[in-house]
């Protein structure tokens, strides 16, 4: 039977990778544009008509197909397939390598799109093709910027991301090493997660410039769930009395919270501080605020050991101990040795008795947070030879210890005496109590500013005099 042969006209078809035509070759996909003469044959005969035949050499050749022509000339073909499986649709060698060179920037503007066709997504939009270049640029730039930390420390670049995130916390390349030595799993978690966790810190108080110290020193808080922990122990230290405007301090203060049990071990030491120590109930709220230590202290140990070392060193009774608590329970974490013990034998050392002692303790109880060669000792010499006053006046005015020598305590005596009305003799201590603006009307009889800038002054002489002395 003759050869039937049917002749179709294509203007710049395209042939996108999930209509009916696409070229298969070592098995990748590409697109073409035709914009030539097809022919589409339907024959019986074994043997096709094609005029004009050439070999690769330029050589005529016969115008007939035959088996081992088509062997020859299979690499030069490109097959174009059809979901209609009765066309047979041959594109020559030569026609080929042309359509590859029109379509070579199609191809490269848009791979990433066949990548996306291979797992079945669809063509995508303009606008996330941008969105996904936006995230590839990011992930190159995490990449340049922490390649040498994972090698230092075997990161996978996967958690890039979060190194990224943390670092708008002001996380440098020594915080992330101090991170994995202090707990290496921390630095291995997904970035949505940590970002979840710390948002909720921030919405409860926890300033952004903290999130970085706080991490520092627990970095542990990156594991702990929003839901089964972090809540939970906001609404344990609300039902203690604590106002939202001081949750975010009392967790910047001490992070370590939320690795103890609300159960287990936060709710028996608020048992132990009410029942044993003898805390009223009204004044929990104030002693956690002053010091939320106390929380996650081994409270039996600490409160035994201080109460019975205060009732044998100065025969302190219980309720003076129970007030000196209350009133700065950072007590229970000075070392006896290092800290409770020098400081009484400081007023020891001055002539103070026990029971002066203890008057002044119970009072001031922050004594034993201040130094004593850059506090005490300085304030005890100038109340003796500049202000002219015995020892035992600080049985009187303790408050006399907390002031500053500086801020205070030397400039209202100094500005007393310029203006000569400092009274003879010993100076009275009651006029460093008062504020300010009380001091210059009830003392020194002038303007406030007249005051300040007195003080001023004086600060710049003594910070100047301080500095020779370097």
């Amino acid at each position: 039977m003759a050869a039937a042969a049917i002749f179709i006209t294509c203007n710049s078809i395209s042939f996108p990778g999930s209509g009916p035509f696409r070229r298969i070759r070592n098995g990748k996909s590409c697109f073409f544009r035709l914009n030539r003469i097809f022919v589409v044959s339907s024959h019986t005969s074994q043997k096709i008509l094609k005029p004009n035949r050439r070999s690769r050499n330029g050589q005529p050749m016969s115008p007939y197909d035959s088996e081992s022509d088509e062997d020859e000339e299979e690499e030069e073909e490109d097959v174009l397939t059809s979901d209609d499986e009765s066309l047979d649709v041959r594109v020559s060698g030569q026609d080929g390598q042309r359509l590859k060179f029109q379509n070579a920037t199609l191809i490269r503007r848009d791979s990433h799109h066949y990548s996306n066709a291979k797992l079945g997504h669809r063509w995508q939009t303009p606008e996330i093709t941008q969105d996904w270049r936006e995230k590839e640029a990011r992930r190159s730039l995490a990449k340049d910027r922490f390649s040498h930390l994972a090698e230092e420390l075997d990161l996978d670049e996967r958690w890039f991301p979060l190194l990224d995130y943390l670092s708008t916390f002001g996380f440098k390349y020594s915080h992330f090493i101090q991170m994995y030595e202090r707990h290496m799993p921390s630095l291995q978690i997904n970035k949505s997660s940590v970002q979840e966790r710390l948002e909720f810190l921030l919405s409860v108080g926890v300033k952004h410039k903290d999130i970085r110290k706080i991490i520092l020193r627990q970095p542990q808080l990156l594991e702990y769930t929003v839901e089964n922990n972090l809540k939970s122990h906001v609404t344990f230290l609300t039902s203690l009395g604590i106002p939202e405007s001081r949750m975010g301090q009392i967790i910047t203060a001490t992070p370590s919270l939320f690795s103890y049990s609300v159960e287990n071990s936060l709710k028996p030491t608020v048992t132990y501080l009410l029942e044993e120590v003898g805390i009223e109930k009204n004044d929990l709220a104030k002693v956690v605020q002053l010091s939320p230590q106390i929380l996650v202290q081994r409270i039996d140990t600490s409160w035994t050991s201080r109460f019975n070392f205060l009732t044998r060193e100065l025969g302190a009774p219980r309720d003076s101990i129970v007030k000196m608590v209350r009133k700065h329970p950072q007590l229970l974490h000075y070392s006896i040795e290092d800290g409770l013990l020098p400081r009484i034998n400081f007023f020891r050392s001055i002539g103070m008795r026990n029971s002066e002692i203890l008057k002044v303790l119970t009072s001031i109880t922050q004594v034993f947070s201040l130094s004593l060669e850059g506090n005490l000792k300085p304030k005890y010499m100038y109340l003796v030879n500049e202000l002219g006053n015995e020892v035992r006046s600080l049985t009187k005015y303790p408050m006399y210890l907390s002031l500053s020598l500086d801020q205070r305590i030397r400039p209202r005596h100094m500005f007393l005496v310029s203006l000569k009305r400092a009274p003879k003799g010993k100076f009275p201590l009651s006029s460093l109590i008062p504020t300010d603006e009380s001091f210059c009307q009830q003392w020194a009889g002038t303007s406030l500013d007249k005051y300040l800038d007195f003080r001023q002054r004086l600060l710049l002489k003594e910070l100047a005099r301080k500095y020779e002395r370097r």
